[in-house]
This record gives structure tokens, sequence and C-alpha cells, in this order.
């Protein structure tokens, strides 16, 4: 009996240590762009109230495809109000904006395009199942 509860504590206190220190981690979240102008809008407005609600949370957008659309420099919603500032406030809040770059080839499209608050990442996709599977982070698509 004493052996069989000195193993339980022996493999239960390295799994309370790490439950511990992953609480004490902030969240991160990645955010999936791929579908446009709405989404993108869709996805901006949850991106601020996300952090209106959890100020801590560590938020990386990943666009592709038709989500590369509202990180080019002129481009508006719908109702006419540009983007690039609601960009340019959520990177000074930390938000990390980052484009497939073989969305840019595909589409002919020159980085100097693109807002300047993003970074290049080679694949887009690639980049969401890094950030999910090496670093932890949860995925959102808007």
């Amino acid at each position: 009996m004493k052996r069989r509860l000195f193993l339980l504590l022996c493999l239960g206190g390295p799994l309370a240590v790490s439950g511990a220190a992953r609480a004490a981690e902030p969240v991160k979240v990645v955010y999936h762009m791929a579908d446009g102008i709405d989404q993108a809008s869709r996805g901006l407005a949850s991106i601020r109230n996300h952090l209106r609600a959890a100020p801590d949370t560590r938020i990386v957008v990943v666009a592709l495809g038709d989500g590369i659309r509202f990180l080019l420099k002129g481009a508006t919603e719908r109702n006419g109000r540009p983007f690039d500032a609601a960009v340019a406030a959520l990177a000074r809040q930390g938000v990390e904006f980052r484009v497939c770059n073989n969305t840019l080839t595909a589409h002919s499209i020159d980085k100097s395009e693109l807002v300047p608050e993003i970074s290049l990442v080679p694949a887009g996709v690639v980049e969401i199942a890094r950030l999910q599977a090496q670093e932890g982070y949860a995925y959102i698509r808007p």
C-alpha cells in the first residue's frame, strides 16, 4: 500500500507541476484568414474582443489565399473603413500578422503592396501547423 501511494505521488507530482506551469503561461491563439474581406472584418472584430477580455493572449494572424486581401495597402471593409488603421492598432497591442509567400507568388503580388506590419512566411498552412504542433497555439478560423 505504501509503495502504491509512493508511486502515485511520484507520478502525479510532475503532472501537477506541469499543469501549474501551463496555467502561468499566456494563452496563444492563431487566427487563420483565408476567405477574403468579410472574414477579415469578422476576424479583426473577434481579435479586438478577444484582447479586451484576455489582454495577455498572444495572437498570431496567418493570412493566405484570399485572406491576404485585407493586408494590401488601401484595402477597405465593405463600409469603406480602411483596414490599415485597424491592423496597425492591433500590431501595437502585440498581434502578429504573417502572410503566406506562396500566395504572393501565385497572385503576382509584391511584398511592397502589403501594409508594413506584416512578416512573410514561406507557406501559410505550414506556419499554422507549426504554431499548433510545436508552440501550442489554439486554432481559430473566424
